[in-house]
């Protein structure tokens, strides 16, 4: 299977990180590798794309935490592996317990406190985004296990780029005009840039800060994308587990 690494992480051997592709074990349409059971997607295929991507970490079914995403602003902190309920970041100090976010468009933020050895993994679609989740996130890091902005590092995974996320006026009357690009009379939302400015507003170094410039909109053979293919898309996993080293 292909899975797309971040260059950030990989230099700390006790952090693995990955976010999956559609290429796995097998090219089944119109889902490919599918992670998620929330969409028309067999069951039993879904979990078996779980086992395989877990697999490539060391992981299995029971040293993951999900979460159900709802486009909020809740925000868990992991103790145990398995369903967390209803919310959109994952916090975990906690080694060998890995943390999945789902995405097939909307931002993805990762981070890791060398220092307090926390991480977590955000999805800040635009609903998130106008709560301010990634911020949110930083700020109970600093409040509940003493992180400092400036210690920690960030990821952001592929999403759709503002060049193909054109929004109507009661989503764009809710972001600063900076982040609305105009192209012939439409208006496209960059929601990445405003997470990336949020990371940087609470003190994460720009160079800190690897973000992904794949549109997964774009690459329809690689990415999957609930814009592009609407109820027919399947997910991908972001996954950030800190490993246990002897």
């Amino acid at each position: 299977m292909v899975i797309l690494e971040s260059l950030q992480f990989n230099q700390y051997p006790e952090i693995k990180f990955g976010f999956s592709t559609k290429i796995g074990r097998n090219l089944k349409e119109p889902y490919y590798f599918n992670t998620s059971l929330s969409v028309h997607d067999n069951p039993d295929e879904v979990k078996k794309n779980r086992e395989l991507f877990f697999g490539e970490f060391g992981l299995d079914m029971g040293s993951v935490a999900i979460q159900k995403q709802v486009h909020g602003d809740n925000i868990t902190i992991v103790t145990d592996p398995g369903m967390q309920g209803e919310s959109d970041a994952m916090i975990t100090a906690l080694p060998d317990l890995g943390l999945a976010v789902s995405s097939a468009d909307c931002s993805t933020i990762f981070l890791y406190d060398p220092k307090q050895k926390v991480i977590a993994a955000i999805h800040s679609g635009w609903k998130s985004t106008v709560k301010r989740i990634t911020e949110k996130t930083i700020i109970k890091i600093k409040q509940e296990f003493n992180s400092r902005g400036r210690d920690l590092l960030a990821y952001m995974g592929p999403s759709v780029s503002a060049k193909n996320y054109r929004v109507g006026p009661e989503v764009a009357e809710q972001f600063e005009h900076r982040y609305l690009p105009e192209h012939k009379g439409s208006l496209y939302l960059d929601v990445a840039k405003v997470n990336y400015d949020m990371l940087v507003e609470n003190g994460v170094r720009h160079e800190h800060i690897q973000k992904s410039s794949i549109c997964n909109f774009k690459y329809h053979n690689i990415f999957h994308s609930y814009r592009r293919n609407g109820e027919k898309s399947g997910r991908a996993f972001g996954l950030i587990v800190r490993r246990e080293i002897k």
